[in-house]
């Protein structure tokens, strides 16, 4: 079996988390998002994976590579073009389109393959889909999940009969208007007959143009409705509430790093804490290279990145700080993202230094100001 990873779109509904990361390299305990994929993928023994990109595609690349310390091999398949200025303008295919154009270049799926959307956390038994979508006799397959009917509007859900043949498809229906509560996870199992459907050269999506045009042909298409775990990450409300969950344990197999020097408390190397009137709560993890100065009050679930720096008297709530963050003295942050000159609360609310006008937070790596030492104000979340 051979694997997609679907990694080209831009992901505008969690900035600021992407304005200079592609979706799928979202951290994740310090980790992207898709590094779990791939191994996961390398855990059922798949070996051979196309990925395709285009918004800011070279991290991606530079990431993984050939795929070899993963011990897969990963190919890249790049949507888009430079242009008369020598700029490198980014133009997805849409999902199915970049899987035709891989098809076109070299013919790469010449077997069952398992596509998967580059940003969610997944721990489906591959082995007991694709053997259900071999008994089955199906050209495609859709794993979906149940969701609550109050959430159907945020998905895009299947129609099914009573033996999972697919019969339609509804892209995020109203409550009122919904006829199932089988969400499409974008997880996808394929025979090479499926990709023959797809128009090439063309802007061309596997959910909204794809699938239906299979069920409307009659086609073997089959929805399996799997119990497993499935986190995806369509906003910053939930990569917030996903980092909540990973450090409160309630997602299995993620495993904070770094030591654990108290209850709650997981530290990186080399990590500086005053712990004079600095009271934390956990679960916290304080990433390498950090420096937390007296008077501190850090309240879990709280991620601080490596290289970060809280001066006395700072207090974070249920936060998130990447990496080189600087939180200055007596500033208050409550459940809210912070990426460097950004920051955002839980409801997507954002504010950007230099224009915010109480800078209670930068880079790290820059000196401090001596204003703000003798003035720095707290910053509550009706600021944010």
């Amino acid at each position: 079996m051979k694997a997609m990873i679907l990694a080209a779109g831009k992901g505008t509904r969690v900035r600021p988390l992407t304005y200079d990361l592609p979706k799928p390299m979202i951290p994740i305990l310090g980790k992207p998002v898709m590094a779990y994929l791939v191994e996961y993928l390398a855990s059922y023994g798949v070996r051979d994976i196309m990925v395709n990109v285009s918004y800011l595609h070279h991290k991606i690349e530079e990431y993984f590579g050939d795929g070899n310390q993963f011990g897969v091999q990963i190919g890249y398949s790049f949507e888009g073009y430079v242009n008369d200025s020598g700029e490198v303008v980014p133009e997805p295919l849409g999902s199915a389109g970049g899987i035709k154009k891989i098809q076109q270049f070299a013919n790469f799926f010449d077997e069952t393959t398992i596509v998967i959307c580059g940003d969610a956390l997944i721990d489906l038994d591959l082995t007991s889909a694709l053997f259900e979508h071999k008994r089955k006799g199906a050209l495609a397959s859709v794993i979906t999940k149940e969701v609550p009917w109050d959430k159907v509007h945020n998905y895009g859900v299947v129609v099914t009969d009573q033996d999972g043949r697919v019969q339609s498809f509804q892209e995020k229906p109203e409550r009122e208007d919904a006829l199932s509560n089988f969400a499409s996870t974008g997880i996808y199992i394929f025979e090479p007959e499926v990709i023959d459907l797809i128009p090439a050269d063309t802007v061309f999506d596997i959910g909204s143009e794809l699938f239906p045009l299979m069920a409307q042909k009659g086609m073997p298409f089959y929805a399996q409705q799997r119990f497993f775990n499935w986190i995806d990450i369509g906003s910053v409300t939930d990569f917030w509430s996903v980092l909540q969950s990973v450090l409160q344990g309630e997602v299995a197999q993620l495993e904070v790093p770094g030591k654990q020097i108290a209850d709650g408390l997981w530290v990186g190397l080399n990590t500086s804490i005053d712990w004079d009137g600095t009271t934390i709560e956990g679960p916290v993890y304080i990433g390498s290279g950090c420096k937390i100065e007296a008077g501190c009050k850090i309240v879990g679930p709280t991620w601080i990145g490596h290289g970060s720096h809280l001066c006395a008297g700072a207090e974070v709530v249920r936060s998130v700080l990447f990496e080189y963050t600087r939180i200055l003295d007596n500033a208050h942050l409550d459940e809210v993202i912070v990426v460097k000159e950004y920051s955002v609360d839980r409801a997507g609310n954002m504010r950007k230094l230099p224009e915010a006008s109480d800078q209670n937070w930068g880079d790290a790596r820059d000196r401090l100001p001596e204003r703000h030492l003798e003035n720095a104000a707290s910053l509550s979340m009706s600021e944010l």
